[in-house]
């Protein structure tokens, strides 16, 4: 186990470079079982989401070949036997492998998929999908069969428009026979990068990135080529960071079009960046507004910076609210930073930030992901020694971040315990 030590009240300069999205890299990594031939990904984030699903490929007897940023997928020889449990609990992302499985097999059987405890996150819109695709599913317990003579295009409705029941049903809808029409479907980048590996491949997918998608099925994918877009949620957390503590912080190799949600809020709140073509320099602001946010869907403000969010609230002037409308348990980080000298109330899915506060480094624990991104934030701004336990949550979803961030000034190191 580690945990990881922060001494506050250094600021951050230099330059940080985003690594690649790590919710596309861990649907394309499942999605290159589809493939007859050899597949190449590049850009490939080093966290352990990708190791887990990289386990998984193996267990299933694909060749996965890593160098540096760049896997190569040989999936010939796979044996589309029962994904366990030991397995398929490592991360969330493991629910890919019943889309691509179904898709190339017309059948796949794996235990519920793990990952952060966030809220309810059921995957009744997935099995929705393959139902209507013509799939029978069994469940026994906390296992998975998923069965089809054979899949047929069909018109399908998402009743919330959900990013991994969209990629999950392009990824068993590519081979299906006829045309399949998503509606509602999830417009998030990581969609569009999904798709078009896809069609590298040989699919025939038109409308990703909108809310309709339209599946024609083919026979046949072979060698693909996928580039993993930058992470957009990585790199709206560093640009947080920036707007904390930076002093001309670059935050390099971003689409910020993909961040514009969390531009315009900062923009709100007066903190100081120069918006470039692919780059964000940002610097510590003194005189910080409060504000109020809600999260939505793409290309609303995003979930998974909420969290990280919250650490910049408390330095505003004034109140803030913020409300949670896609998890309901996604307000477990607070309770540290009120811990760490923070006041915030939370009623129902609200949380109400009065600020500005001086925070104070305290021992604390990641409960998720992104909750100990914010974590992470508070210590980088806190007067004092910050501790963060469970910190495997933090390091599956940034690479390298204790490298980056000591790169850029910041007193922090991970411990052995």
């Amino acid at each position: 186990m580690n945990k990881i030590k922060i001494n506050g009240g250094n600021k951050l300069a230099g330059t940080i470079k985003i690594s690649g999205a790590k919710n596309s890299a861990v649907a394309l990594v499942p999605a290159a079982l589809l493939s007859d031939e050899t597949v190449t990904i590049d850009n490939i984030p080093n966290i352990s989401d990708i190791d887990a699903l990289n386990e998984i490929l193996t267990y299933l007897g694909a060749k996965v070949t890593r160098q540096q940023e760049t896997i190569k997928i040989e999936a010939r020889k796979v044996q589309n036997k029962v994904i366990p449990e030991y397995l398929s609990k490592k991360l969330r992302a493991s629910y890919y492998f019943m889309g691509a499985l179904l898709g190339k097999y017309k059948q796949v059987e794996i235990y519920f998929p793990g990952g952060c405890s966030i809220g309810a996150r059921p995957i009744n819109l997935h099995l929705k999908g393959f139902e209507a695709l013509g799939a029978k599913i069994e469940e026994n317990g906390n296992l998975y069969k998923i069965k089809a003579d054979e899949l047929i295009g069909n018109h399908i409705y998402l009743d919330i428009a959900s990013v991994g029941a969209t990629i999950n049903i392009m990824l068993a809808a590519v081979k299906a026979k006829g045309i399949t029409v998503i509606e509602n479907a999830a417009k998030e980048p990581e969609i569009t990068n999904v798709a078009t590996f896809l069609n590298n491949m040989g699919a025939k997918i038109t409308g990703a990135g909108t809310s309709e998608i339209r599946i024609t099925g083919v026979d046949y994918l072979g060698s693909g080529f996928a580039e993993v877009i930058p992470d957009r949620i990585e790199a709206g957390t560093y640009i947080i960071a920036g707007a904390l503590i930076g002093d001309n912080l670059k935050i390099d190799n971003i689409i910020p079009e993909h961040v514009e949600s969390l531009l315009f809020k900062l923009k709100e709140m007066n903190v100081k960046m120069d918006i470039n073509s692919d780059n964000v320099i940002i610097y510590k602001s003194d005189h910080l507004k409060g504000v109020n946010i809600k999260t939505q869907v793409y290309p609303g403000f995003p979930t998974d910076l909420q969290q990280p969010i919250t650490t910049l609230l408390t330095q505003a002037n004034g109140k803030s609210i913020i409300e949670e409308t896609i998890y309901e348990n996604r307000f477990q980080n607070i309770p540290y930073l009120i811990q760490m000298g923070a006041n915030i109330n939370i009623k129902d899915n609200n949380a109400f930030i009065d600020g500005p506060m001086i925070l104070k480094g305290s021992n604390v624990s990641a409960t998720d992901l992104r909750a100990g991104a914010c974590l992470i934030l508070a210590g980088l701004v806190a007067n004092g020694t910050t501790e963060i336990e469970n910190v495997e949550h933090i390091l599956r979803g940034y690479e390298n971040i204790i490298e980056k961030l000591t790169n850029v000034g910041a007193n922090i190191e991970l411990i052995e315990i």
